[in-house]
């Protein structure tokens, strides 16, 4: 097994562990999720991610959906929000008009963003929420044994697909960048270093910042999405690379043969909270605001 999947709680990873600082952030529930999944590198990366962004436990909130990605709460030492199925982004949104100093990320997989949840996700980009989403990938509905996703590639066979699945798949890169995000960036579960890095990235900006992260289903995806086939798909964005071009972030975005990783493009523009702060201030009673 690779050691970036293994339960991080091993009895061999203790001293290293407690060394970083990561326990500060890791609460008592151990993770379900199967042997060798890369949601364990996730939650490792957002828990180290937290510690070197120097946020206390009570300044941050997870929120998530319903899926096998949505556990993720439980496993943080922070406030979590173990939401409905779809519906992590709304409740996010919330949680942060309601408090501006915390800093929330929403966690979900590729069925709960992009199936019952995809309807909220062009609201939270167009307003420019500043909050992170990290979308977990896995191209299969893990947690209900293995159905296609939207996500799921054109022919791939499961218990709801035994002929073949017909559709072809959504490109959620290139959707929010269509659909306006000021931060977008995309990470390989099988590169851990990288996605501390991506997810530090993601959490620092100001402004709603989307981290794809790729990562394999080992127990019901046997053919397509494998650690073997992605460790020779994927690679680093060009060296050249401009993350303020959106043209160039979506020609990259349409390379789905050969996933890059890396920022695809980044903006600073007013957050949803501005916008807010704006608003009262023209609600406040004052003749100039209402003559005009």
């Amino acid at each position: 097994m690779n050691d970036f999947a293994r339960p991080i709680f091993l009895e061999d990873k203790l001293p290293e562990i407690r060394d970083s600082g990561r326990l500060d952030y890791r609460s008592k529930t151990l993770p379900t999720w199967c042997p060798g999944c890369g949601y364990f590198a996730i939650v490792d990366g957002v828990t180290t991610a937290l510690k070197r962004e120097g946020i206390a436990n009570h300044e941050a909130v997870i929120v998530s959906g319903i899926g096998c990605s949505s556990r993720f709460p439980f496993f943080v030492n922070t406030y979590g929000f173990h939401t409905l199925h779809g519906r992590a982004l709304p409740v996010a949104t919330g949680v942060k008009t309601a408090n501006e100093a915390l800093t929330v990320v929403a966690v979900g997989g590729d069925g709960d963003g992009f199936a019952i949840g995809g309807g909220h996700l062009p609201h939270a980009c167009k307003r420019n929420v500043n909050i992170t989403y990290l979308l977990l990938d896995n191209g299969i509905y893990g947690l209900t044994k293995g159905q296609t996703s939207p996500t799921s590639a054109q022919g791939f066979r499961t218990p709801t697909s035994p002929y073949e699945n017909p559709d072809r798949p959504l490109n959620p890169l290139l959707m929010v960048l269509a659909y306006g995000a000021s931060w977008v960036g995309q990470a390989y579960a099988g590169r851990p270093a990288q996605l501390l890095d991506l997810i530090r990235q993601a959490i620092a900006h100001r402004g709603f910042s989307y981290l794809h992260i790729l990562s394999p289903c080992v127990t019901f995806d046997k053919t397509n999405r494998t650690y073997g086939n992605l460790d020779l798909q994927v690679r680093d964005l060009p060296a050249g690379h401009d993350p303020s071009d959106l043209q160039v972030a979506m020609a990259e975005a349409m390379n789905q043969e050969a996933p890059a990783l890396g920022v695809y493009f980044r903006q600073e523009r007013p957050t949803l909270g501005q916008a807010l702060d704006s608003l009262v201030d023209k609600a406040s009673g004052s003749r100039k605001h209402l003559a005009r």
